[in-house]
């Protein structure tokens, strides 16, 4: 039996982890900022992620009652649609507040507690959109590259702990995602060529998207228990698709530029 804990579990990803993990057998400390949202978990706590003393004083509480934490998962957040331009400053910052640094408080609060009992795996809850980005979806995947470069680096850190990440790359799943939990900017005109397909698309994508996030749930549990799970998990055809791509391109363009590149190291 596990004990998690998981943030942004009112929908979505959340929910379905907690719901897989409990049918598991496993206890489940399950967050949102509205936690009359959690009627279905274990134990539920009101989490604010962007608020540290908050964090704090849920993983204490859920070391608490549950008596240990085996898996953090940092999944709050939403998305956002629009051009680089079109975004406020003060748009971008709450982004990173939520899906980075938030990430990064519940990470830093639940490692003294996994690092003392020698083990445990934090989940990361990022996106294809981690590793590519497409027009107007700027913002929102600078916040999934943040998080991804992060943990890279956390993975070698904890490793010697006996500590685990793993981070989960999801296509599009039916979840909220383009739904009312999906922040929009300002338009500027200039850009509906290059922004406004994606726009049509977040608009229309509730309900049509490929992946289902009840399997995406079982795929991520059945990760965790491996001996030896990936440090990045894509999930969807979308996913491994789009994400195999972009790697052919970066290749690509590395090959292409290889002697210039190479050329500018002192003699």
């Amino acid at each position: 039996m596990r004990n998690w804990l998981i943030t942004g579990c009112s929908s979505g990803f959340g929910r379905e982890l907690a719901l897989a993990a409990m049918a598991a057998g496993d206890l489940v400390m399950a967050t949102a900022r509205d936690p009359r949202e959690l009627g279905f978990a274990t134990s539920a706590a009101a989490l604010d992620v962007t608020d540290e003393h908050q964090v704090d004083a849920v993983v204490a509480r859920t070391v608490a009652e549950l008596g240990r934490i085996d898996v953090v998962v940092n999944n709050a957040g939403h998305g956002s649609v629009g051009a680089v331009e079109e975004l406020t400053t003060g748009e971008l910052r709450a982004l990173f507040d939520v899906m980075f640094f938030g990430a990064v408080a519940v990470t830093k609060a639940a490692l003294p507690h996994l690092r003392a009992q020698g083990g445990g795996t934090i989940v990361q809850m990022s996106s294809m959109g981690g590793q590519l980005s497409r027009p107007g979806f700027g913002a929102y995947c600078a916040a999934k590259f943040a998080l991804e470069g992060m943990s890279e680096a956390l993975a070698a850190e904890v490793a010697p702990f006996g500590v685990r990440v793993v981070i989960v790359e999801p296509g599009a799943f039916r979840t909220e995602f383009g739904g009312n939990r999906m922040h929009r900017s300002r338009v500027i005109d200039a850009y509906t060529a290059s922004v406004g397909p994606t726009r049509a698309a977040v608009d229309a994508m509730d309900g049509s998207q490929p992946g289902d996030p009840r399997k995406a749930a079982r795929a991520i549990l059945a990760a965790l228990e491996h001996p030896e799970p990936p440090l990045r998990l894509a999930l969807g055809n979308d996913a491994v698709d789009a994400i195999a791509a972009h790697h052919e391109l970066l290749r690509a363009d590395l090959t292409r530029w290889e002697k210039v590149s190479r050329s500018t190291d002192l003699d």
